[in-house]
């Protein structure tokens, strides 16, 4: 028997939350607060309830961990994937009422699959990855500083700040190091991950972290999740350029830097480099075109279970 689903649209706020029910089409708002939030679900039915909210970050945390517990399906949807629903819709006005509604109506009129329960070592280790890559970004701002400095006193003080990021990266990185060999699973992926060519502990440990989906996907929802799916833009007769757009930026950093070290070591992908950039007559599109080769082997070998086979 198909249950029919009472779809119900949640809009996030760090204080509150606003909540729109499709089945009764009532609207309400409580604290985003675990206690609020567990009283809302116990007057929920226990099946045929679908929650659609926006990603927010560190936000919709407490709520998909009572839906979670309480075994609640929900989509958590990409906030510019709702903004482009309530357009097509033709919604000129937004208030957080307002989006919880529409945010209801876009479960509905586009069947979106319930996300899955995250991995509690892989949230952890994602935890652990965006920090270290914010310190990282840190230490080349205050090498930026510090080449600029005149003072001796600043410079002392940037470079002792350096000092400490480069302790810190090295702390975390162990951390990740730790949590990765204590799961057997993340570090058989890891260690396949490494067999490719130009695909170093950083890179293996940024997907592992920040691609989940990696092995779960076909390649072209993996390449477009990573922002390497060149898009169409054709009209009629007209055939315009292709570009990349969207997607997980620091995935395709890692991605990119990987790319350029495949291509001096794997013959085939040089090969792949070369025939690309001299089509499009710049060398950048032959580095993306790699990436986007290379996400999808890891992709192929992250699903099969098996290590890198030079062509």
């Amino acid at each position: 028997m198909t249950i029919a689903h009472r779809f119900i649209g949640i809009d996030v706020c760090k204080t509150h939350l606003d909540i729109y029910d499709e089945a009764t089409g009532t609207s309400q708002r409580i604290a985003n607060s675990a206690t609020a939030i567990a009283a809302m679900l116990a007057g929920w039915p226990s099946a045929g309830v679908r929650v659609i909210f926006e990603a927010t970050g560190s936000y919709d945390r407490i709520l998909r961990s009572a839906l979670e517990a309480a075994a609640v399906a929900y989509v958590r949807v990409n906030p510019a994937r709702a903004r482009d629903f309530a357009r097509a819709t033709s919604a000129l006005a937004k208030t957080d009422a307002i989006d919880a509604r529409l945010l209801a109506s876009m479960g509905r009129a586009l069947a979106l699959a319930p996300s899955q329960a995250p991995d509690p070592q892989r949230q952890r280790l994602t935890r652990l990855q965006r920090r270290r890559d914010q310190l990282v970004a840190a230490r080349a701002d205050d090498k930026k500083r510090l080449h600029v400095a005149e003072d001796e006193e600043v410079r002392a003080s940037i470079a002792a700040h350096i000092a400490w990021i480069d302790a810190e990266i090295e702390r975390l990185q162990a951390l990740a190091d730790r949590l990765v060999a204590g799961s057997a699973r993340l570090l058989a992926l890891r260690k396949q991950l490494e067999t490719v060519p130009g695909v170093g502990p950083v890179t293996a440990l940024t997907l592992i972290a920040l691609m989940p989906e990696l092995g779960q996907r076909s390649a072209k929802t993996i390449a477009a999740l990573a922002g390497l799916a060149p898009f169409n833009n054709d009209s009629g007769a007209f055939r315009g350029q292709r570009h990349i757009r969207g997607g997980r930026r620091r995935v395709r950093q890692a991605l990119y830097m990987a790319a350029l070290a495949a291509i001096r070591k794997v013959p085939h992908l040089a090969a792949h480099y070369r025939n690309v950039a001299q089509r499009s007559g710049h060398a950048k599109v032959g580095i993306i075109a790699v990436a986007r080769k290379l996400l999808v082997t890891l992709n192929a070998m992250a699903r099969t279970g098996t290590c890198f086979v030079p062509a």
